[in-house]
């Protein structure tokens, strides 16, 4: 036992007794702080060895604890004696939209170089609900980007216009690896590139406008690790990661860029049954790109706010948010479109509308919209439709029909790394688990146990 740690342990049961509380009430408390961040804690006795051991001076709080602890008793981690947090670890679980550029290039070198190295309370992290309303209110009240005037040159590294175009192509060549992968196939390499090449440059010295291009294809390639990092299903730390993209854009002064990162977050929330923000995020990017919006991507956001309506059991509210983004891509011009939106396309609008109507219980419009979603260019995507087509023919009662269709799924996804691949394939089947061991359900669990992707799924 060190005096230190002594002093801590007197510290935080002084704190605790101030306030009337036993040790369950603290970690209640702690359990409350965590939520916030979208963290979660082990069951109540892990916690509670955990306090014992910290009040006895026999351990102090580490990174992951000390500010759940500081939150909890209100109190600042140098009143506790918990110096070593005041660095950039504590901050490193922050979801709070940052205030500056210079704030979110700070951040997201955090971020990466602690992705690199494993942080696990950072990659098993869960989303912060209330960092989805911040971050839409805060973007939408601040349209104009603050002035670069100080961000960057503390390293003497210079940075041209060169520089942003190999980020660019460097960005787009793990793009076309994600799609056709999956994003746990290359999304550690994905990292390493961006801390290592990406990092320094978001601290070098850059004229104004060399300065607004890095930001807005550092949060593209920012966007594209979240996205990776959403499809291997580290949630909380993807949400971190379009958090920082959404403010990188916004500085960047790309504003239709910042209105996709929100339709992804929005995509995410979706995903994990946060139905109303969702649609909240989707309408905020609709409405902050207003007077800048392309059709297809107006075509996008609507079909992100249909797919969070279908959630919410919004038949008419979904089938005419379906009507805008059909309207919408048909009076697209390709040539107007920035360059990463150009994938939504026919094929994708009926995938969503697919998801959309399986999730209304309309098995038949699902089975019609599925069978268009194909596009033979997009492995994932392809796999998503393949799935989504599958899970409809089942809740139209054609079993037979359903299985043959998972199979091909199966097969498409046979290169895939992707959590959400499994999570899709776990669904399907817990629904043929709900009709019984019939022939041709039998047939398909002796196929299916050959493929990587359905074992993973049991």
């Amino acid at each position: 036992m060190t005096n230190d740690a002594q002093m801590i342990g007197e510290r935080i049961r002084a704190g605790r007794k101030a306030r009337g509380w036993g040790q369950q009430r603290l970690i209640a408390e702690m359990r409350q702080a965590a939520a916030q961040q979208g963290l979660r804690l082990p069951e109540d006795a892990s916690v509670k060895r955990r306090i014992a051991s910290w009040e006895n001076g026999h351990s102090v709080p580490d990174d992951f604890y000390g500010p759940l602890l500081c939150k909890a008793l209100d109190t600042s981690a140098a009143e506790l004696g918990l110096n070593h947090l005041t660095g950039t670890d504590a901050a490193l679980l922050d979801t709070s939209y940052p205030a500056t550029p210079q704030d979110a290039a700070n951040a997201v070198g955090q971020l990466w170089r602690a992705d690199l190295n494993g942080y696990e309370p950072l990659l098993d992290s869960q989303p912060s609900e209330p960092a989805w309303h911040e971050a839409s209110v805060r973007w939408l009240v601040t349209p104009e980007p603050m002035p670069l005037t100080g961000v960057g040159g503390s390293n003497g590294v210079r940075v041209g216009l060169g520089d942003v175009a190999a980020i660019k192509t460097t960005t787009d060549l793990f793009a076309q690896l994600d799609d056709r992968f999956g994003g746990d196939h290359a999304r550690h390499s994905l990292i390493q590139y961006l801390s290592r090449e990406v990092s320094p440059l978001l601290d070098g010295q850059h004229k104004e406008a060399v300065g607004r291009a890095l930001l807005s294809t550092a949060a593209e390639s920012t966007l594209l690790a979240g996205w990776m990092s959403y499809d291997a299903c580290h949630h909380g730390l993807a949400q971190r990661y379009f958090l920082q993209a959404l403010r990188l854009a916004q500085d960047g002064d790309d504003r239709r860029l910042a209105g996709s990162i929100l339709s992804a977050m929005s995509h995410q929330a979706t995903f994990l049954g946060h139905y109303s923000h969702a649609k909240t995020l989707a309408s905020a990017a609709l409405l902050g790109i207003s007077g800048v919006a392309t059709p297809t991507l107006r075509a996008q956001f609507h079909a992100m706010e249909a797919r969070a309506l279908a959630r919410m059991g919004d038949t008419r509210g979904c089938e005419r948010a379906l009507s805008e983004a059909t309207k919408a891509l048909e009076s697209r011009n390709s040539g107007d479109e920035p360059e990463w939106i150009t994938y939504f396309d026919e094929a994708e609008l009926a995938a969503e509308a697919a998801h959309c109507f399986r999730d209304v219980n309309s098995a038949r419009k699902s089975v019609e919209y599925a069978q268009n979603a194909m596009s033979g260019s997009h492995v994932r995507s392809d796999f998503f439709a393949t799935m989504v087509l599958a899970d409809a023919h089942l809740r139209a009662g054609e079993a037979e029909e359903a299985c043959r269709v998972a199979l091909d799924a199966l097969d498409l996804g046979e290169q895939l790394k992707s959590a959400r691949c499994v999570s899709y394939l776990a669904e399907f089947r817990q629904h043929l688990a709900r009709i019984g061991p019939t022939p041709a359900i039998r047939d398909f669990y002796e196929q299916a146990a050959e493929h990587r992707l359905w074992a993973a799924a049991g």
